[in-house]
């Protein structure tokens, strides 16, 4: 007799098996990031964050050994504990992966942030300003103010600027279209 049960790895989010109980206790792990960072805090944060990145590697074990999930987490745990140079390679290894939607996109953010902390902003650059193309969603503040760090690093600041108060404008009870025409004057050439 066939079993009618679906395999914890059967649904998919974003093309990528996801098991939603898996997902949860993901997102539970990294609702106590807080409390990792107040050890941070007290003094012992080498101690904190790789008990922090072992919580994460303990959930990433779970995974099938290809899922684009595993560099991901693994990724934003060495990000959020103070080390990019070891989460570039993993977000660039997520991504490799076929790591695509929302989770790619927050990956294609954090890498380029990653990118710019370690010194190599063009590269962040290069790789956020097509997301300002993309299909419109909650991350696109976040893509733009992203952006505008690594095109600082650059000395870029007039483009920086411009795309924050391009983002800011929108948020605003009065002002919008001021602060909107503001922003696109600022990279615009004078006549």
């Amino acid at each position: 007799m066939r079993s009618n049960r679906v395999p914890p790895w059967a649904h998919s989010c974003e093309g990528v098996p996801v098991n939603r109980d898996w997902e949860d206790r993901v997102t539970a792990a990294w609702a106590t990031f807080d409390d990792y960072a107040e050890e941070t805090a007290s003094g012992s944060s080498s101690a904190a964050g790789a008990d922090f990145r072992a919580v994460i590697d303990a959930l990433v074990a779970e995974l099938p050994e290809d899922s684009p999930l595993g560099p991901f987490e693994r990724a934003c745990a060495w990000d959020s504990t103070g080390h990019s140079d070891k989460a570039a390679p993993l977000y660039r290894e997520a991504l490799a992966r076929g790591l695509n939607g929302y989770k790619g996109r927050r990956a294609r953010i954090q890498l380029s942030s990653s990118l710019r902390n370690i010194g190599r902003a063009e590269e962040g650059v290069e790789l956020l300003t097509p997301e300002l193309d993309a299909p419109s969603d909650e991350l696109d503040d976040a893509v733009r103010a992203c952006l505008a760090l690594c095109l600082s690093s650059l000395g870029r600041d007039r483009e920086g600027l411009s795309l924050v108060l391009g983002a800011l404008a929108p948020h605003l009870p009065r002002y919008r279209r001021s602060m909107a025409n503001y922003a696109r004057a600022l990279v615009e050439p004078e006549d």
